[in-house]
């Protein structure tokens, strides 16, 4: 059914999808980044030569090595460039609806033989696999944020993925040199299932007055020996992506203790999404972050 992957696509060029487009052309791929703006195409080329540079500044990387993987990585907004893919990877924004749209425009474009994988980090993969033509070929590839710095990628099944295109999921990930856990397909899989509530429950306790967002992240930093604190992490996520998660165990189990916290949700409404909008539990339009309560 699938040959070797060589040529990879990448649909949205967010934080994510240029992440997987970073680690995939280091790894030798030749990679497409597809997204209706060709605004955010090039900064999403900008964002990855910097990061690339980076490496080099950090000794992690040859110059050589950077300019070959930028060779390797071109963008467009006609899907239709898509169509020479081998694998596609989709990392739109954590919306069904979205996500089932696009599939509904990208899957006529591809070969036939083309796997198509989802970035999502919560939504069920049986469910937006029905939504394609090719359910045996599509699975869930979900990378950690910041994709070039993150060793782990977690692998989902849905029901009808076939054996194959596991396997070939499982060749592309260890080719990145990236570490796999394989999840059920239930919903936020196992690393959101266990971090989401946890940063939840952090908002709770801001939420009921047991400490300000200093307290918490200074306890959880120097008491649980995390290299972030749940505040602080939110934001870096994004507390829109945070709410969204929450959502979908909530009721993808039916279960209260998933229930989003109320302060959570009027950051959202405020548009205070956290670092990328400026502001979340922290205020970062000046010199340095300042706690917002």
């Amino acid at each position: 059914m699938t040959g070797p992957i060589k040529n990879i696509g990448v649909i949205g060029a967010g934080q994510m999808g240029c992440g997987i487009a970073h680690v995939s052309a280091l790894a030798g791929y030749k990679v497409h980044i597809y997204d209706v703006s060709k605004d955010r195409i090039e900064a999403g080329l900008a964002t990855i030569n910097g990061n690339l540079a980076r490496q080099v500044s950090n000794g992690k990387l040859e110059d050589d090595t950077r300019k070959s993987a930028l060779g390797l990585i071109g963008g467009s907004s006609d899907l239709n460039d898509l169509a020479a893919m081998d694998l596609v990877i989709e990392a739109a924004t954590e919306n069904e609806e979205v996500k089932r749209k696009i599939y509904a425009q990208v899957c006529p474009v591809l070969k036939p033989e083309a796997l198509l994988a989802t970035n999502t980090s919560s939504l069920s993969i049986t469910r937006l696999a029905s939504a394609t033509d090719r359910p045996e070929q599509f699975m869930g590839i979900h990378f950690m944020n910041p994709v070039p710095v993150m060793k782990l990628v977690e692998l989902v099944r849905g029901i009808a993925t076939g054996e194959k295109t596991f396997e070939t999921a499982k060749d592309y990930v260890r080719s990145l040199d990236k570490a796999i856990t394989v999840a059920e397909d239930f919903p936020a899989f196992i690393v959101n299932r266990i971090l989401l509530p946890m940063i939840n429950e952090a908002i709770y306790t801001l939420y009921e007055g047991v400490g300000t967002v200093e307290a918490i992240d200074t306890a959880m930093k120097l008491g649980a020996n995390h290299p972030m604190g749940p505040l602080q992490l939110a934001d870096f996520i994004g507390l829109d992506t945070c709410l969204s998660i929450m959502q979908v165990l909530h009721d993808g189990l039916a279960d209260s203790k998933y229930r989003p916290c109320p302060l959570l949700v009027k950051y959202v409404e405020a548009g205070w999404l956290g670092r990328k909008s400026g502001r979340g539990f922290y205020d970062y339009r000046g010199e340095t972050p300042v706690p917002t309560r």
